[in-house]
């Protein structure tokens, strides 16, 4: 299979892969759900915190929802989650709108493919073993690209308590590094204010 260069993509998933580095079957998917998001909210890209997006992972696919959503962690309106899940919650302030979009179980890879991407990870694949890989990435793309929004993606409106607006606090000093710290961020280590990595962590199993 022949493959695209960037120039032959659509101009806002250009864009993504220029703010992300590459091109991936990831990034195609984020560039999926931001446009999903904006045509069916009615919105555009987010010039302040107009739009709020909960992904439920921290794979190449955000990083397309940053660039076409508007939505980045310095703004306050990208919420991470740690799910290690396909799913993204756009919300509309404006309309107080918000849907759910997760990728479909059989959109993953297949149990060869697996096996020979977990080779890649360690390094470990031939050049004809790669060259399966590339080819498989490119027809992925492709299929991600051109299949229909509900056979990609499970869509649905949900219900939520909106997002309270990024907020910005005072600083104190940590006085055990010197260094500045957010004030809810701020622990106390022997009656004097420390930051996170200078506190004591106290767990018993809980």
């Amino acid at each position: 299979m022949e493959m695209k260069t960037s120039e032959q993509y659509p101009s806002e998933l250009r864009d993504a892969i220029r703010f992300h580095g590459h091109v991936c079957p990831g990034l195609v998917i984020g560039y999926r759900v931001a446009k999903v998001a904006r045509l069916v909210l009615g919105v555009e890209r987010s010039e302040d915190e107009e739009l709020v997006a909960i992904v439920e992972n921290d794979a190449c696919s955000v990083d397309a929802i940053q660039s076409l959503l508007g939505c980045t962690i310095g703004k306050g309106n990208l919420i991470y989650r740690d799910y290690g899940k396909q799913v993204y919650t756009i919300i509309s302030r404006d309309s107080g709108r918000a849907i759910r979009i997760a990728l479909k179980s059989d959109a993953g890879r297949p149990p060869e493919i697996e096996v020979l991407f977990q080779k890649a990870q360690k390094n470990e694949v031939s050049t004809e073993e790669q060259e399966i890989l590339n080819t498989f990435r490119q027809k992925r793309m492709e299929e991600f690209l051109q299949m229909e929004d509900a056979d990609l993606f499970k869509i649905e409106g949900v219900e939520l308590n909106m997002p309270e607006k990024a907020r910005i606090f005072r600083s104190v000093r940590c006085h055990y590094c010197g260094e500045k710290v957010m004030e809810p961020r701020a622990r106390i280590r022997d009656g004097e204010v420390a930051c996170i990595p200078c506190s004591i962590e106290y767990s018993r199993g809980w």
